[in-house]
């Protein structure tokens, strides 16, 4: 590659990238993230290449992988351009109808399309389809329109140009006085102004700072970081070489965790081509401006997405926090001014530069500007990535862009913000989705990770699981974290298992209370999912502590099946499925459920023909007796 000196020679570089471009060429886009390959992506674009070859269309068709649109429940992805078709869930079967009637045909091959499931419309364009179409995509847009490990693909977007404005027409203060008028907030965690972290580490005294990436992206379910590292990872360098500038600083790292192979792979391959390009390293685009980054792999640790507890991992210690009587911005890593945003910080930075902050704070509320990208999982019908701005409702996300809950069941309730976040009811869906408005209700935006739960899901067990999850993730360091968590845990799990009492739920509240004591924002926010769950759901805590009852009929100690006499016809499906060996019937005689053995795992119930429906499940009530032997003939 060409080392660019020059904003001038970097111009040059993207006019000629650009003329080798030709728009009217077909391009097969397929969706080559995380989610995408493991659902069979790698195959799909290996029998693309071997097709086109076989028709000796290779140099007439291009073929790259992208990172992640999205739309992870309809994965594999693959996009036509210039036509912009979209074809959802290919599978390496599907390529030669797609290159024999797309490709060389022009035609639509209306089978892989999206169909909605309440008109049975089909959609051919990605923007055409409901998840798509509801969203304000400002930084996910780019992510399957180019190669993820190519530069010019990036070059060829407007890659590096805020880079370029920063270093040749703006001075430090000018980047700083835009960011803050852009009024980002960090989409880490608690929404903390960007600028004034940038602020503080650049008025500190000493000449070493460092900037870093938060990639740490460790809440069940959240993998909006990780899409975008993997798909777009020039967008985030090109930030952090922006905040470096900003600041006054000239190294920077990026914390991946271990277990994102392609992000690590995919960001180390950015920065080797930045390198050659002359984009990272010495003298950059001959500014006189030096910054180098390196790529630290952590270890998996969740509380390592603390600020000082990552950067005590940095420094190779065990990922632990540290007191911050002084800010990480002003004694950070090995005690040096240190700047830390997480990966969609960075990316909006690029943005911000590029299109101005008035563009910026066109999108969402007073307090909180731009857009937000959630991971949306759970009882959903559209599962992934979802971009939006600040302000539109719950609802709008979970109806308009996740399509409802499946199977006709009744929406219950969200859990935003992580681990550490908090359950939203049914009656708070149309709450605002900003920093502010989500704490007011009792949760928090956290990194974007989105949960939402069914009428089948115990909102006790939901507490529990969460807190479970925080006590095997407490670093252990403080006493109100370590022993608070375990303790709420301790009462959470009595109560799921019937032997809940009077008093527990005024108990948890004092934990939670003592809990909030804690050294980092992992124990002060353990807590929410317990509180949130006790003020909107308290109904559920006093029928597992009071009738033993779990509403939702979801926590095992608390159910029972029993099958019907008046509806069993003994078909024997139970009988011969499950797998305790617990269902006692024969030919023309009403089956039994020996609750000795029963382990609860409800095949049975998942089993009994639905014509029939005679497998029950019940809590907080006694089992029927047995149909006496001689009355079980049919």
């Amino acid at each position: 590659m060409t080392r660019l000196s020059s904003p001038e020679k970097l111009e040059c570089a993207r006019k000629e990238i650009i003329s080798k471009i030709d728009p009217a060429k077909p391009c097969i886009s397929v969706c080559a993230g995380a989610g995408c390959l493991a659902s069979g992506a790698a195959d799909v674009i290996a029998a693309f290449k071997t097709e086109l070859e076989f028709h000796n269309l290779t140099t007439e068709v291009n073929t790259k992988g992208t990172g992640c649109p999205g739309f992870c429940e309809r994965g594999p992805i693959v996009m036509i351009y210039p036509e912009e078709i979209c074809y959802l869930r290919v599978k390496p079967e599907d390529v030669p109808e797609i290159v024999s009637h797309t490709i060389k045909e022009k035609k639509v091959v209306e089978r892989l399309l999206y169909v909605d499931p309440a008109t049975g419309n089909k959609a051919t364009k990605e923007s055409d389809i409901p998840f798509y179409k509801n969203q304000q995509r400002n930084i996910l847009s780019e992510n399957i329109r180019i190669d993820s490990k190519s530069i010019d693909d990036y070059l060829a977007i407007g890659g590096y140009s805020a880079l370029s404005k920063v270093l040749f027409q703006m001075k430090p203060e000018d980047v700083m006085a835009e960011i803050k008028k852009s009024n980002l907030r960090g989409r880490g965690g608690g929404g903390f102004p960007a600028w004034r972290k940038w602020e503080e580490s650049r008025n500190a005294p000493d000449p070493i700072k460092y900037v870093i990436v938060n990639a740490d992206e460790g809440d069940p379910g959240a993998f909006m970081d990780r899409a975008l590292i993997e798909g777009n990872p020039h967008s985030i360098l090109e930030g952090l070489i922006i905040g470096a500038y900003a600041v006054g600083a000239h190294e920077g790292f990026i914390y991946v965790r271990q277990e994102y192979p392609l992000a690590v792979e995919n960001i180390n391959l950015a920065i080797r081509q930045a390198e050659e390009r002359g984009l990272v390293g010495k003298n950059i685009l001959g500014s006189n401006y030096d910054f180098t980054v390196k790529v630290h792999m952590g270890a998996g640790a969740f509380v390592c997405g603390e600020s000082s507890a990552l950067m005590t991992a940095l420094e190779g210690r065990a990922g632990e926090p540290r007191p911050k009587y002084i800010h990480t911005a002003v004694k950070g890593v090995w005690d040096h001014p240190s700047v830390l945003n997480n990966v969609e910080t960075w990316a909006n930075v690029t943005q911000i530069i590029n299109k101005g902050a008035d563009w910026f704070t066109q999108f969402g509320t007073e307090g909180s500007k731009g857009t937000k990208i959630f991971s949306l999982v759970g009882k959903i019908t559209n599962t992934g990535l979802v971009e939006v701005p600040m302000g539109v409702t719950l609802k709008d996300i979970i109806q308009n862009i996740g399509g409802g809950i499946p199977g006709g069941k009744k929406f219950k309730a969200v859990q935003t913000g992580g681990p550490s976040g908090g359950c939203i009811p049914e009656a708070q869906l149309d709450l605002v989705v900003d920093f502010d408005q989500l704490t007011k209700a009792g949760s928090m935006m956290g990194s974007g990770g989105m949960i939402v739960m069914d009428e089948d899901t115990c909102m006790v067990d939901i507490a529990r699981y969460f807190i479970d999850f925080l006590k095997d993730e407490s670093c252990g360091k403080c006493t109100p974290c370590r022993e608070g968590i375990r303790q709420m845990l301790k009462v959470l799990t009595n109560i799921t298992t019937g032997k809940g009492k009077e008093g527990d739920i005024e108990l948890l509240e004092e934990l939670a209370e003592s809990t909030g004591a804690a050294l980092c924002a992992l124990g002060k926010s353990a807590p929410n999912p317990v509180l949130s769950t006790i003020r909107y759901f308290r109904d559920e805590y006093e029928a597992h502590i009071r009738h033993k009852k779990c509403p939702a009929l979801s926590c095992k100690e608390l159910i029972a099946f029993h099958i019907q006499p008046d509806k069993c016809k003994a078909c024997g499906t139970c009988f011969k499925q499950c797998p305790a060996e617990a269902i006692e019937g024969g030919k023309k005689r009403i089956h039994i459920v020996d609750q000795d053995k029963c382990t609860k795992c409800g095949t049975c119930l998942d089993v009994c023909p639905k014509q029939f429906g005679a497998v029950r499940k019940i809590s907080g009530e006694p089992v029927p007796a047995p149909v006496p032997e001689e009355k079980r003939a049919l």
